[in-house]
């Protein structure tokens, strides 16, 4: 970890703020990395969207990364984490496709793009880009191409003059199953599809999988996990060796003689897709687009000023609301990452 260019401590930040617990982000690092070694993980960056964290990722030993978005993959590329960058998305837009056919051509990075139809293909060939997966559908309703229409899409890819790679197929809808033993039978028999889709189209990789399914998911080669990093409050529902290390840092700034307590973070601070954040010593009411409201647990009392952390159900979006992420240790803040790959770019 770099030093913190001066000395502040937690209770000396602005709220609301992103605050990392540096201990447990590097136990989740390690953690994952005594399991998906090298190249077996391909971090997807969608989670947390900043490059300071990527490259701690890197120098663990992680240097093909998964982005979400062309902006994404821009990003990692100028700060030189370009060696391998797979865009596990569709995207049609040409403007934003010639983008990564000019990073490929120029050598910033290795640039491979998700296709799961005969549009996607071609607008990919026209792009410039070179490499592709075939993105085949194991159960999620999402993007995917049915298993048996692989083989043809891969055809049609390289009589369009692309590499095809492999096959990806991500697992989404069983990564936050909370019995392991169904978690497990579910994966491998929507993985079934994928390695029959593999089988036809070939290739070298065969890319899906999450934080939740990252070790029961014996098809893949390479796991697309990135939330285990900070985790969550979903993912902390289920059997992970993976600790919280993201809070939403928040300051008490009303107490109702009633009983309830003011945060001054809300909405525009937390994502609210899964439901409520969760605090210590207390419950958490409701959040509104400033405020989280809080109800005090029996015999705990809060003042104005007092500082609350708040632990987001979903990280991916809640980090995509803040500019930066604080490192503490302890109490000291020790780094601050910038999150510099938060939007879509032009």
């Amino acid at each position: 970890m770099g030093g913190y260019p001066r000395a502040v401590r937690i209770d000396q930040i602005s709220t609301p703020a992103l605050v990392i617990d540096q201990a447990a982000f590097e136990h989740n690092v390690a953690t994952m990395s005594a399991v998906r070694p090298g190249a077996s993980l391909r971090p997807h960056v969608k989670a947390f969207k900043s490059t300071d964290l990527a490259r701690r990722l890197a120098d663990a030993g992680h240097t093909n990364f998964c982005c979400a978005t062309v902006r994404e993959m821009e990003g990692m590329a100028a700060a030189g984490l370009g060696h391998d960058l797979l865009l596990a998305n569709e995207v049609v837009d040409p403007r934003r496709l010639r983008r990564l056919g000019t990073l490929a051509e120029a050598g910033a990075a290795r640039v491979t793009v998700a296709v799961d139809s005969v549009a996607t293909i071609e607008a990919a060939a026209r792009s410039g880009i070179t490499d592709v997966l075939i993105d085949v559908f194991v159960g999620l309703p999402r993007c995917g191409c049915d298993p048996d229409d692989a083989e043809q899409l891969a055809e049609v890819a390289r009589a369009s003059g692309l590499h095809v790679r492999g096959v990806m197929g991500y697992e989404g809808h069983l990564v936050h199953e909370k019995d392991r033993g169904t978690r497990t039978e579910r994966v491998a028999a929507a993985m079934a599809d994928l390695a029959r889709a593999h089988a036809v189209v070939g290739g070298d990789i065969v890319s899906g999988g999450g934080t939740g399914t990252y070790d029961c998911n014996d098809v893949v080669n390479e796991v697309q996990a990135g939330s285990y990093t900070l985790m969550d409050g979903q993912y902390g529902e289920l059997d992970l060796p993976f600790r919280p290390a993201l809070h939403v840092l928040t300051t008490v700034i009303s107490v109702n003689p009633s009983g309830w307590v003011v945060l001054d973070g809300g909405l525009k601070a937390l994502a609210m897709d899964q439901g409520n954040p969760t605090t210590t010593d207390a419950t958490v009411l409701f959040c509104s687009d400033e405020h989280t409201v809080i109800a005090p647990d029996d015999g705990v009392v809060f003042a104005v000023g007092d500082r609350v952390m708040l632990a987001p159900a979903h990280i991916d979006p809640t980090i995509a609301k803040h500019p930066r992420m604080f490192v503490a240790a302890g109490d000291q803040i020790v780094d601050e990452w910038a999150v510099d790959l938060r939007d879509w770019g032009d």
